[in-house]
């Protein structure tokens, strides 16, 4: 696991937030890119006003933008960040106490952009952030004594339904929904249509990218699949039955073995279980509140 020091102003914090943590990177900077992984820890540094630390979390997924979305950008009609990655928060201080409350150390002038910290010097900034004043109040979960069973599925009472390719796509959509994400089906691009996608942000290139193989062209799907790899590093998803995805297995290994560890297997009747558990989550939390 990395450790980053990602800098930035005041107002590009606001809009990294606002766009619901995503942060991005020049082309230029591609070397530093490549070498993220997914769940490295980022430390959030604020620049003058604030200068210093005030928050940190981990990498979730990266990608490619093609279409503007920073202030700038618009502004400009130019992808000037194209290399993105997006970041779940684990602590950040509340934006009025950034100034008053932010971390400061010599060890971190002079810093700029976007660096690779030493393992040691990140763990200390993070021991000191979740000491005091900074540290996260544990939240206490009223206890259940026994979960509703209509809310907690298991996988001996879920319904096994067969569903069409739109049916699979209609599933696939509302599990993105309720996963926060904006979903479409029949995404459009330049070798044709993606069954379904999810992406965080209107003005945003798809983080995840589903087809759905219900008959049809197997070759066709996959190279979709990896022409999307190829355009915005998204997540691809193949769905399918375990003898569709048989006969893929020789394509993966072959014409398309460049996403052969990208690429990722679901079961077509895995959907709807998919989706019947996180609803089920979804409405307990509703009923708790939470």
């Amino acid at each position: 696991m990395n450790y980053w020091l990602v800098v930035g102003s005041k107002k590009n914090w606001d809009i990294a937030f606002k766009h619901k943590n995503i942060w991005g990177l020049r082309k230029t900077q591609r070397l530093l890119w490549e070498k993220i992984d997914e769940k490295d820890k980022i430390l959030f540094y604020a620049t003058n006003p604030v200068g210093g630390i005030i928050g940190y979390g981990k990498v979730r997924t990266k990608f490619v933008q093609d279409k503007p979305l920073w202030p700038d950008e618009v502004k400009e009609n130019e992808v000037i960040w194209p290399l993105r990655f997006e970041f779940d928060v684990e602590f950040c201080l509340p934006p009025d106490n950034w100034t008053n409350d932010r971390l400061v150390s010599k060890e971190l002038f002079p810093r700029a952009g976007f660096q690779l910290l030493s393992e040691s010097i990140a763990s200390k900034f993070l021991s000191n952030l979740r000491k005091g004043a900074y540290i996260i109040p544990e939240v206490i979960l009223p206890s259940i004594a026994e979960e509703p069973a209509e809310f907690l599925p298991t996988s001996q009472n879920i319904e096994k339904i067969t569903l069409s390719h739109d049916g699979i796509q209609d599933r696939l959509m509302k599990i993105g929904q309720l996963q926060d994400f904006l979903v479409e089906k029949e995404y459009p691009f330049d070798i044709g249509k993606l069954d379904v996608v999810w992406r965080r942000v209107t003005n945003s290139v798809p983080t995840y990218v589903f087809e759905i193989q219900v008959g049809g062209d197997i070759y066709h799907a996959l190279g979709k699949l990896k022409h999307a790899y190829d355009l915005w590093n998204s997540h691809i998803y193949f769905v399918a039955s375990e003898k569709d995805y048989s006969k893929a297995s020789g394509l993966l290994s072959g014409t398309f073995h460049e996403i052969n560890d990208h690429v990722k297997y679901i079961e077509l009747e895995k959907v709807e279980e998919l989706y019947q558990r996180k609803k089920a989550y979804f409405d307990l939390e509703k009923v708790l509140g939470i």
